[in-house]
């Protein structure tokens, strides 16, 4: 018992001398310690300044109305850390063991350069005052180190301020900082809070092996950002050098609250590519800003792509990507949905008026080489496609390299260009084409069926499908093998004249057209018929939607053999165009000698009668109507004589 009691009488005796020493520590020699130790440890000049006091337990500690951090020899943008107000805490039993163990430090509204340099420097890489590195991750290093670390590090309303060689210099203001670094060489835990635009983006991240990795070494990482509703994780590896390896999960339901939250520009993606989005991948992203996208999964809204791509972040992303998708919608893009398009909806209320954002294009450049099962565009529909597509500067080419479409072949290019204005252009080829669904869509027309080749060139320009369908121009030709046209039966035409309603087969038909301002014309149109030939010229407004066409089909074996023409007006709106034959031009075309026999009869009785009436007789080389106008200019001669009698 007397041993007992006299050990418990040392333990107590060993506090109170503790306890009185540390009470009779002065304040400033305890931030003295504190900036002697970190001075030591990095190689760093620190400077306390202002007044300081103390705390006494369970942490000894001072605060300090201003705290500098010297930056690395080779920075030459001033301090490493500023702040007018900050707090350290050292452990009290460490102290008296002899070791430096900071346990806090705290800053309100203090200033944090960060540097780092293409040849690998970082200003965030300490050495200890002999220059050499003190972070060492060895088990037996080469040399004897002092045992230190933080365990716990708070920041609030901090301006941070990063600068990578080769990089735009970022720089957040409001940030809000704790780090959790219990063991030295274990693992740390960081919270952050920045507001790179008023809003908050919350980081929660935790780092393996903490002294190695703010040494720049490679480490495991998991990390989650929150920003606008949406979230950014990774689950892999990263260094303080900006190399980063592992899975990578985005979930963004609004894609442009996500980037303005997190300080960039809204994208102003449209719906279905990107207005939303939910992607996974395998993600390695180096030093130089370069991102490779491995065995990715992508849904933009509706549509769902996989692939693999290699983008370049210094400036406006450069895209280099191989894409397999299903059913690709663009009409959010080319504007021509529901309200654009060639349905009979769009026929009847004409072309859509609404305003077409196409400030997508600016998003990217580089090229995507594409396969998909149908793309929708909107006016036109594809089947299965392979296309590359080409964005450079906000002019974008769709290159149609084997395209199914309408139950044949497409290939050419189509182009979207909105540097100054959107413009729409290309030139198609098609091969086998079915008719009757192709103009549907284009121009609302149902009446022509037929499979046959066509290439089309065209340029249009304006923020609406209506204005571009007003300003189309360009030229074209059709060639088409057997095929009908809906609506006209030139076999009752031709019998009693009424061609409306019914159906005419035709053998082949060829035509070539020009557009301009949202005409087009042709001149040459030519339908051939086992008994008939039809020829056409006219207009077909394609911003009006209507039609002014001629068809002047022949009967060949008709008049005696000469043939029979019967020309057919086809004119009014594409929905309800009016058909019926042109009775004048009939009698002009087919009854021209008829015609004239039956004038000169009648100009031969009305002679006779004149003769008879009124005695007239043509003289040599005078007209009949001449001889009667001289006879009543002599009759009124006479008359007037008769005055003077």
């Amino acid at each position: 018992m007397k041993w007992i009691k006299r050990i418990f009488g040392g333990i107590l005796i060993a506090i109170v001398v503790i306890v009185v020493s540390l009470f009779f520590l002065p304040a400033d020699r305890i931030a003295q310690i504190a900036a002697e130790q970190i001075r030591t440890q990095t190689g760093r000049d620190v400077k306390i300044t202002g007044d300081v006091s103390m705390t006494l337990w369970p942490v000894l500690g001072a605060s300090v109305g201003g705290l500098e951090v010297g930056n690395a020899e080779w920075s030459r943008q001033g301090a490493m850390l500023t702040a007018k107000n900050a707090a350290v805490g050292i452990d009290a039993l460490a102290l008296l063991r002899g070791e430096i163990s900071i346990t806090n430090i705290e800053a309100t509204s203090p200033t944090i350069r960060l540097e780092s340099r293409k040849d690998g420097r970082a200003s965030w890489q300490f050495t200890d005052a002999s220059g050499e590195a003190v972070i060492e991750t060895e088990t037996a290093p080469s040399r004897e180190v002092q045992a230190f670390s933080i365990k716990r590090l708070e920041i609030t309303d901090a301006t941070l301020i990063y600068d990578a060689e080769g990089s735009d210099l970022v720089s957040y203001s409001g940030v809000d900082l704790e780090l959790d670094w219990p063991e030295r060489l274990g693992h740390a835990d960081i919270s952050a809070t920045l507001r790179p635009a008023g809003q908050d983006v919350d980081v929660q991240a935790r780092i393996d092996g903490f002294a190695g990795f703010i040494a720049g070494q490679v480490q495991g990482v998991s990390a989650n950002i929150a920003a606008g509703g949406g979230t950014l994780s990774l689950n892999g590896r990263a260094s303080t050098a900006g190399d980063v390896a592992g899975k990578l999960a985005l979930n963004l339901p609004n894609t442009d609250n996500f980037v303005t939250a997190v300080g960039l520009n809204a994208l102003d993606l449209p719906s279905a590519l990107g207005a939303s989005m939910d992607l996974g991948a395998d993600v390695t992203l180096t030093s130089d800003r370069r991102l490779s996208l491995r065995g990715m999964r992508v849904d933009l809204g509706g549509n769902a792509i996989s692939g693999a791509a290699d983008v370049s972040l210094n400036g406006v992303p450069q895209v280099n990507a191989q894409l397999s998708v299903g059913a690709l919608d663009l009409t959010s893009a080319t504007g021509g949905g529901s309200a654009g398009g060639g349905s009979s909806d769009a026929v009847n209320a004409g072309w859509s008026k609404a305003r077409i954002d196409a400030s997508g294009l600016a998003a990217f450049n580089g090229e995507i080489g594409l396969t998909a099962t149908s793309i929708d565009l909107g006016t036109f529909k594809l089947g299965a496609t392979r296309a590359l597509i080409k964005n450079e500067n906000s002019r974008i080419v769709f290159e149609l390299r084997e395209v199914q479409a309408y139950d044949g072949t497409v290939s050419g290019q189509f182009v979207m260009n909105n540097r100054n204005g959107l413009s729409v252009g290309g030139k198609i080829f098609a091969n086998s084409i079915s008719m009757k669904p192709l103009l549907g869509d284009a121009a609302g027309i149902t009446r022509l069926n037929g499979s046959g080749d066509a290439e089309v060139s065209f340029l249009a320009s304006g923020n609406s499908v209506q204005s571009i369908m007003n300003s189309m121009s360009g030229k074209g030709a059709l060639k088409l093998g057997k095929g009908t046209i809906e609506g006209l039966d030139l076999n009752a035409l031709m019998g009693n004249g009424k061609g409306s309603g019914g159906t005419t087969v035709f053998d082949s038909l060829v035509a070539t057209f020009d557009m301009k301002d949202g005409n087009l014309r042709n001149d040459d149109l030519l339908f051939s018929l086992p008994n008939y030939e039809a020829r056409g010229k006219g207009r077909v407004g394609l911003g009006a939607q209507d039609v002014d066409y001629v068809f002047t089909p022949t009967a060949l074996r008709a008049n005696s053999g000469q043939g029979l023409a019967i020309p057919v007006k086809v004119t009014g709106p594409w929905v309800d165009p009016k058909i019926r034959p042109d009775l004048k031009a009939v009698i002009d075309l087919n009854f021209s000698k008829e015609k004239e026999r039956i004038e000169q009869r009648a100009r031969e009785k009305v002679e006779q009668k004149l003769k008879e009436e009124l005695g007239v007789s043509a003289q040599d080389g005078q007209s009949l109507e001449d001889a009667a106008k001289d006879k009543v200019e002599d009759k009124l001669k006479r008359e007037l004589l008769k005055i003077f009698d």
